[in-house]
């Protein structure tokens, strides 16, 4: 992949992402201050059609991390959802593809603050198919850093110099042979995985960390949620979940926009279940697999159509010039 020959959506317009350019000194790189949010566009190639999922859904999120940094998003989310269908279509993506909004501090100073500094919002998307290998379990461990606190850095914001907590965990979980990591909160409770939320199945319940556990409040969360407890019966908790509940689990689930559906075959060289893939991960991701390709339609649930028979005509012969104009 050529990332110079990208169309991205940068200061208020389309241009190709090698002209998207930033300063050294811009106020995002030297402290961390920007938010942004992870979406993805799902091919079906049956219909030949792309879907965005949950765009509003993700820019209202992004609204919100925003104003945590004392920032405004451009436009409201249904237009932002336009923009970002629009940038899929100059792409011409005809395969998954992961989609990169930022909200961040452009000022090229010196100076920790977030008052007082002028901010910008940029679009990048291109082709991909997942954060995560989730085909196989995951062999998860339980990470020595905590997650970070909410009155140090607010979980519920997708800020950008937050992630370092995530990469500690992440690294130290790779280093150390794991695929993952499970992070705990301050007081020793499940948070989350790095990147994703998780479901610990036990005996019919399906329990998930509530909000006051430092984790982010996931998208893709709140659609497991309600497939577990609407399509499959089980109840469903939010509470605070100890570790040692973790090893006497059924299945571990694994959800988020990058890592889709995802299940774990061990935590701390522990077995979880039989180390296969379980009978509520197996019907939860053939649902969102469909749910997120347009295959089923679900009232509340919103899988945006990039393309119409004649834009991919249109795009089967469009130059450079003609995707930026």
């Amino acid at each position: 992949m050529d990332l110079g020959e990208l169309v991205v959506y940068h200061r208020g317009g389309f241009r190709l992402y090698r002209e998207a350019t930033l300063g050294l000194l811009t106020h995002a790189l030297q402290y961390g201050t920007g938010c942004y949010e992870g979406l993805r566009a799902f091919w079906n190639a049956e219909d030949e059609q792309l879907f965005v999922f949950e765009p509003v859904a993700h820019y209202e999120r992004m609204r919100r991390s925003g104003r945590v940094l004392l920032m405004d998003l451009p436009h409201d989310a249904e237009k932002l959802a336009e923009i970002t269908l629009e940038l899929c279509r100059r792409n011409g993506f005809r395969t998954d593809a992961y989609i990169r909004p930022i909200l961040f501090k452009s000022e090229e100073l010196l100076g920790v603050r977030l008052d007082d500094v002028a901010h910008e919002f940029s679009i990048v998307a291109f082709p991909n198919s997942r954060y995560l290998d989730s085909d196989e379990g995951l062999r998860l461990c339980v990470s020595s850093w905590r997650r970070v606190d909410d009155n140090a850095a607010p979980a519920r914001a997708k800020i950008t110099g937050s992630y370092v907590n995530t990469a500690l965990a992440k690294s130290e979980a790779r280093l150390n042979g794991f695929d993952d990591a499970i992070v705990l909160s301050d007081d020793g409770h499940v948070s989350e995985v790095s990147v994703a939320n998780l479901f610990v199945v036990r005996d019919g319940i399906a329990t998930t960390p509530d909000p006051s556990q430092n984790l982010l409040e996931g998208v893709t969360r709140k659609l497991v949620a309600g497939y577990l407890r609407d399509d499959v019966g089980l109840t469903v908790e939010s509470r605070a979940i100890d570790r040692s509940e973790l090893y006497s689990a059924d299945e571990i689930l694994l959800c988020g926009t990058g890592v889709g559906i995802a299940w774990a075959s061990s935590l701390d060289h522990r077995t979880i279940g039989t180390g296969r893939i379980g009978p509520i991960a197996t019907q939860l991701r053939a649902f969102y697999d469909d749910v997120t390709r347009g295959r089923i339609v679900r009232p509340g649930l919103d899988a945006r159509a990039v393309y119409g028979a004649s834009a991919r005509r249109e795009l089967a012969t469009a130059n450079v010039d003609e995707r930026v104009a």
